[in-house]
């Protein structure tokens, strides 16, 4: 997939390279994200998903500091959207909601047509965002998950 950047207000929505990683990881702290950055939001595995073609992940940045991401990622028939962050100065300004709009206009030139997110019940602020930028709740599918490492 090609890489474009996309300035919008002087923040500029750019693919993520490996070496934002550190200031990666200082935005999700910043912003309470949970993260496992002994598990799947390790550098390893993070630089191992950025060189797979269905990996859309996406940082937000103004004056060279990291100040938002979102990831996308897609199995050839749906599209998911995680991780998005935005650093706590730089909330509730619409730089999620852009982040997530860029994500889902990647997935769409991919030719997925069906995007979704997965938000733990705690997270009431998600899924307000989520529910305000036109995605619907499903309360009849049940998640399972298996995890084969605790740290993962």
């Amino acid at each position: 997939m090609t890489e474009h950047n996309t300035d919008i207000l002087g923040v500029v929505i750019r693919g993520l390279r490996i070496d934002d990683y550190d200031a990666l990881l200082r935005l999700w702290h910043e912003a309470r994200l949970p993260h496992r950055p002994k598990g799947r939001d390790k550098r390893d595995n993070i630089a191992r998903e950025l060189t797979k073609p269905n990996a859309i992940f996406l940082v937000a940045l103004k004056n060279d500091r990291l100040i938002g991401s979102a990831f996308g990622t897609h199995d050839g028939r749906k599209g998911w959207i995680n991780r998005v962050a935005v650093a706590p100065d730089y909330q509730r300004k619409g730089f999620a909601a852009k982040l997530v709009k860029e994500v889902e206009l990647r997935l769409k030139d991919a030719g997925i047509g069906i995007i979704a997110c997965l938000i733990e019940d705690w997270n009431k602020t998600s899924m307000s965002f989520f529910q305000k930028i036109g995605y619907v709740r499903r309360d009849d599918i049940i998640y399972f998950t298996k995890r084969m490492d605790p740290e993962i």
